[in-house]
């Protein structure tokens, strides 16, 4: 088999002949009308840029129809999934801990320290809304803070949260904790807060895991509640027929007064042929178990230090007056808030700060006594001598509200 190879080229159609021009000696402002001008004739030049593609929606595990109540949706994003209750206690603590001011002890003049405003505006709209996000994942077992930006003394300028699910940890060869997110290596730029953690461990722990029960028992009586009153909250009873009934006109002798009740809520029920009904001995408060469920989430929210009086949950003791309401903010500081803001501010004092200075939040917003009480230990302490009144007007901002015309109250 013979090839023949031909040189080939593209020519005019017809008998059209090319004229003599050598191309490469012709400038290119000639192909074309000879006052062509790029963009518009009229002066106004439109740059079409890369189309803006946006992030896809993100998928979400649903139930479909015939889905079992009491079956939980996959977990795609590794987020711990709270009962309301659950819920209601991480966000007060987090919400409380991220209106407490910070400040620094002990810093230098030379320090530089504008994350205390905003450590990345970014992302965040100011401080609470960081300190709420690093609270709230600290609550969960651990958080994440990743370092974007550094200050010439090499401490961090800028941080952010990473979401927990997204960091990969675990032990070197050495025994070491390594961070990674994806396939890049950034343990040089993490710090991780563990709320509970061990030497062997490379994970913290929340009290969720402990309490992992009491969730579910909380989830359960929820789901109980809401069956009871999406089936129209018909109680448990008895229909009673004088004659006996097979096991399939049992069943239609129930069916039908179950589907008659729900498609008449609230009317009242007509019965014949000898049928008899007959309500269990069970008032609406043991029909919804209400006891068992206050006693369940009443656990869930002493496991994250929070009082139940300040979640809604009844108390079962005197009702509430100013002195014994303060003492609750008080204890639910000692007990539930002070631990996580000492554990958390400490851990970012070691990272973001030279020794000897550290970063605080102030209480004080929280539980600070009322005004005739603050003023009486401010008339103690300066008759003392242990404080001046210049500085007591500094604590109470009162040297923030004088004006050329006197003070203003």
């Amino acid at each position: 088999m013979r090839v023949s190879l031909r040189p080939r080229s593209i020519r005019p159609p017809g008998d059209i002949t090319p004229n003599p021009n050598d191309p490469a000696d012709v400038p290119p402002a000639t192909v074309g009308p000879t006052e062509w001008n790029p963009g518009d004739p009229n002066g106004l030049l439109v740059e079409q840029g890369a189309p803006v593609i946006p992030p896809p929606p993100i998928q979400r595990p649903m139930p479909w129809s015939g889905w079992p109540a009491e079956w939980a949706t996959p977990n795609w994003f590794g987020a711990t999934p709270l009962t309301d209750i659950a819920w209601t206690c991480v966000d007060l603590n987090a919400s409380l801990l991220a209106t407490m001011p910070p400040y620094l002890v002990g810093p230098a003049d030379s320090l530089n320290a504008a994350w205390l405003r905003n450590p990345d505006p970014d992302i965040y709209s100011s401080w609470e809304e960081f300190a709420k996000q690093l609270f709230w994942d600290f609550q969960l077992g651990e958080v994440f803070v990743y370092a974007t930006a550094y200050y010439a003394t090499g401490y961090p300028a800028r941080f952010h949260v990473l979401p927990a699910w997204a960091v990969e940890v675990d032990f070197d060869r050495n025994g070491l904790r390594r961070y990674a997110v994806g396939s890049a290596d950034v343990t040089a730029d993490i710090l991780h807060l563990r709320y509970a953690s061990a030497t062997g461990d490379a994970h913290g722990h929340g009290p969720l895991e402990a309490g992992a029960g009491r969730m579910i028992a909380a989830q359960m009586f929820a789901q109980y509640g809401y069956g009871l009153a999406a089936g129209g909250g018909i109680p448990s009873s008895t229909l009673t027929h004088p004659d006996e009934l097979d096991a399939a006109q049992a069943d239609e002798l129930k069916r039908q007064w179950v589907t008659a009740r729900l498609s008449a809520l609230g009317e009242p029920a007509v019965l014949s042929g000898g049928v008899t009904w007959e309500a269990a001995q069970m008032n609406p408060r043991d029909m919804a178990l209400t006891d068992l469920q206050d006693r369940a989430e009443a656990r869930v929210a002493v496991m994250f230090g929070v009082p139940p009086f300040l979640v809604g949950l009844p108390t079962g003791g005197d009702s509430m007056t100013y002195s014994n309401v303060s003492s609750l903010f008080d204890y639910h500081w000692r007990a539930g808030l002070r631990p996580k803001a000492a554990a958390v501010m400490g851990g970012l004092s070691e990272w973001l700060l030279p020794r000897g200075t550290i970063v605080e939040m102030n209480r004080d917003a929280y539980v600070q006594p009322g005004p005739l009480e603050r003023a009486q230990t401010w008339q103690i302490l300066v008759g003392m001598g242990a404080m001046t009144i210049e500085q007591v007007q500094a604590i109470e901002k009162l040297d923030e509200m004088v004006t050329t015309e006197g003070p203003v109250f």
